[in-house]
Order: C-alpha cells, then structure tokens, then sequence
C-alpha cells in the first residue's frame, strides 16, 4: 500500500471500485457481442454451447435467432449498470437501484453459475447423464472450463463492484 492508500484509504477503495466497475461493464459487453455475432449468422463458438448447436438448421432457427438477439441486447443493458454506478449517472435515487440490481444480479449469477459447475462436474464424473442438449463430452467440457467460469466471473465483477461502491461511501453527487 502507498502512503497516499494509508492516508486515504476511501480513495483506494473508490479507485478499485472504478476499476472492477469497468471490468464488469467490459465483460457484459463481451458477452452481448457474442451473442450479436451469432445473431447475425456467425457460427465460430456456436457449438461449445452444445450437440444440437452443431446443426445449421439450429443455429438459423428464427427463435434462435431471436433469442440472441434479446439477450445480446440484455447483456448490453447490463453492462451499462456498473457503468451508470462508476460514472455517478443519474439521480443518487436512481443509482441505488441500480446498486440494487447489481447485488441482485451478481449473486444470481454467482448461485447460477455455481450450480452448472456442480452438474456439469457431477455429469462429467459420470455421477449423472450428460442430457442431448450438451450430447458430448467436448461441448462438457466448454461448458465446465469456460461457460461455467465465465457467468461465475460475471457474478463475481457484479458482486464486486456492488459491494466496493458501498465501502467507497457510494458518492451521492
């Protein structure tokens, strides 16, 4: 720790706030683009989600389609919340809900993150099936080494920048 962190530990704590705040925007927003690469037909990646991704006719289903949209979309509006917190947007009302929704979906996506962790490790244990939806080992093997983790760092850059804006004193400029 600097002098400067000892003398004014709030402005550490602020400053690390600001920066796990734009990690979690970047990775929302990572996260859209996936989703809008896929939307509009690219296919690299498509198949870690699983053995019925691996179908062309799947992965140009309109509901498909539509689906990544929206989420893209959601993912989006996601990355603006830790933004909104970092750059002090709006009214103090309105960025406490939005402290609020960070803390609300963090944790969800912490818990949700965690249990695809359990089952798929449990599934590739060979404790329970591996379902068709996921059909193989290798699209298992993404989901556990890389989607699961991936939500879970999510979660936790939510969590993150929740609970470090309320130690920083969550500025009401």
């Amino acid at each position: 720790m600097t002098e400067a962190q000892h003398r004014n530990p709030g402005e550490a704590i602020a400053r690390r706030a600001e920066w796990v705040g734009y990690a979690a925007s970047a990775w929302a927003f990572m996260f859209g683009l996936m989703s809008f690469y896929w939307a509009v037909g690219g296919t690299i990646g498509v198949e870690t989600l699983g053995e019925a991704f691996t179908d062309p006719a799947v992965v140009r289903d309109p509901a498909f389609i539509a689906f990544v949209w929206a989420t893209g979309f959601l993912k989006i509006i996601a990355g603006l919340l830790p933004l909104a917190l970092v750059r002090q947007w709006g009214s103090f009302t309105l960025r406490r809900i939005i402290l609020a929704a960070m803390w609300a979906g963090g944790v969800l996506l912490v818990l949700y993150a965690g249990a695809l962790l359990v089952q798929h490790g449990l599934m590739a244990a060979g404790v329970i099936p591996i379902p068709e939806s996921i059909g193989s080992m290798t699209a298992l093997r993404w989901h556990l080494f890389f989607w699961d983790p991936f939500w879970l760092l999510g979660g936790i850059l939510f969590v993150a920048t929740a609970w470090l804006q309320r130690r920083s004193g969550f500025n009401s400029n």
